[in-house]
C-alpha cells in the first residue's frame, strides 16, 4: 500500500524516524470549527492505523489538549512503539475561569487558557503536560509551534518570538531533550516556510513541519528554503496540501484560501489547474496532495480527518493513479514551478 511506504526523518541523536508517506494530522480532533464525538475521533485514528498510517501530529492548542487526548487512548490500543509521534510545545494551557477561556478556532474546549511561553521552564512544562494527556512517555518528534508571522499576527511578534526561543532558553531546553535521548528531533511547525528558513539559519534542527506554502499554488519555497533543507538534510511534514480547502474543492463559490475567501487571481490558476487535471481524468484533490511529496525534502504529507470516512478517501487519494504526463503539462503551461521535482520523477527513481 503506498500509505506504507516509508521515508526518514534524521535525528541527530538517534537512528532516523521512519515516516509513512501519509501521516495523520489530528488537529480535527480537537473539535476544529466542529465538534467531533469521542467514536468518531477513535474511528479515524483507527481506521489510519488499519490503513497503514504510523505516524501522529497533535499538539496542545488543539481544543486545549483534547487532541492529546483522544490520540493517547488510541495509542493505548496501538501500541507506543508501533508509531511515531509528534506534539508541540510554545502554548501552555491554564486553568481559568469560563470567561477566560481561549479557545481560537476551536468549539467544546475544556476550561483552559493559553500562555505563549517559549522559555526553557516553558517548553519543559509544556512537554510534561503532553506527555501526561498523551499517556506516553517521550515522543519522537518535538516541534516550536507557530512562531510564524501569520500565527502572531505580525512580523514583529514572530521576530519577538524567536527571540524568546533563544533568548529565554526554550532552544536549550529542546537540545538537553534530544541529547538525552528523550525525543529523537526538534522543529517547528508553522505556517510559513520564511520562519523555517531564519531558525535554520541559526540554529540545528532536523525537520519543520509546514502547513501549506509548498502546493500546488505555492513554491516560492524552492528558491532559497527547500534547497537549504536539501543541503542540511532537514525533512519537512507536509500540512495543508490543499491551501485551506480551495485544492480539494475547486474553485467553488466561497472557496477559501489560506484560511479566507479565494481571491480572483487564485480562483482563475485553480480553475486553468483543474482544466488540466480534468484532461487526464484526474481528480484536483488527488493531485494536490500527490504533487508535494514529488519533493525529496517532503517525507510525508498529514491531511486532517475527523472520521474514518476522510481517513478511507485520503488514503485512496494518495493511491490513485496520476498519469506522469499530467505534472509537464502543468509545467508547460506555468501553473507549476520549472524547476519543481514531480512526483513521476520521485517514483521513477530506483
Amino acid at each position: 500500500m503506498l500509505v506504507s511506504d516509508t521515508t526518514l526523518l534524521n535525528g541527530r541523536t538517534s537512528c532516523p524516524i521512519p515516516l509513512t508517506r501519509m501521516g495523520f494530522g489530528a488537529a480535527p480532533l480537537g473539535n476544529l470549527y466542529q465538534k467531533v464525538t469521542d467514536s468518531d475521533a477513535q474511528a479515524a485514528l483507527q481506521a489510519a492505523f488499519d490503513a497503514g498510517i504510523r505516524y501522529f501530529d497533535t499538539a496542545p492548542q488543539y481544543g486545549l489538549g483534547r487532541s492529546e487526548e483522544r490520540v493517547g487512548t488510541a495509542l493505548s490500543r496501538f501500541g507506543r512503539d508501533h508509531v511515531q509521534l509528534s506534539t508541540k510545545v510554545g502554548r501552555l494551557l491554564i486553568d481559568c475561569v469560563p470567561e477566560e477561556v481561549t479557545p481560537e478556532a476551536f468549539v467544546d474546549v475544556p476550561q483552559k487558557r493559553i500562555v505563549f511561553d517559549y522559555s526553557y521552564d516553558g517548553v519543559m512544562r509544556s512537554y510534561e503536560s503532553s506527555r501526561a494527556r498523551l499517556g506516553i512517555n517521550h515522543a519522537d518528534i518535538l516541534l516550536v509551534h507557530d512562531v510564524c508571522a501569520f500565527s502572531q499576527g505580525s512580523q514583529e511578534l514572530s521576530d519577538q518570538r524567536v527571540r524568546e526561543l533563544f533568548d529565554l532558553g526554550g532552544y536549550r531546553a529542546l537540545s538537553e531533550l534530544r541529547d538525552a535521548g528523550e525525543i529523537a528531533a526538534i522543529g517547528a511547525g508553522v505556517n510559513e516556510w520564511q520562519v523555517c528558513q531564519k531558525l535554520l539559519e541559526l540554529a540545528d534542527f532536523d525537520g519543520f513541519l509546514l502547513a501549506g506554502r509548498y502546493t500546488l499554488l505555492e513554491q516560492e519555497a524552492l528558491e532559497t528554503f527547500l534547497p537549504l533543507c536539501e543541503q542540511r538534510d532537514v525533512g519537512i511534514i507536509l500540512g495543508g496540501p490543499y491551501n485551506s480547502g480551495i485544492l480539494a474543492t475547486g474553485a467553488v463559490p466561497g472557496a477559501k484560501y489560506n484560511y479566507d475567501a479565494a481571491p480572483p487571481d487564485i480562483i482563475d490558476r485553480v480553475n486553468r489547474i483543474s482544466a488540466v487535471c480534468a484532461s487526464h481524468n484526474t481528480a484536483l484533490i488527488a493531485a494536490a496532495l500527490q504533487f508535494v511529496l514529488g519533493h525529496p525534502s517532503i517525507k510525508t504529507v498529514i491531511p486532517g480527518a475527523a472520521n474514518a470516512a476522510e481517513v478511507t478517501t485520503n488514503v485512496a487519494l494518495l493511491e490513485q493513479p496520476i498519469p506522469a504526463q499530467l505534472w509537464t503539462d502543468l509545467q508547460s503551461e506555468d501553473l507549476i514551478h520549472p524547476n519543481a521535482p514531480l512526483p513521476s520523477e520521485a517514483h521513477d527513481a530506483p
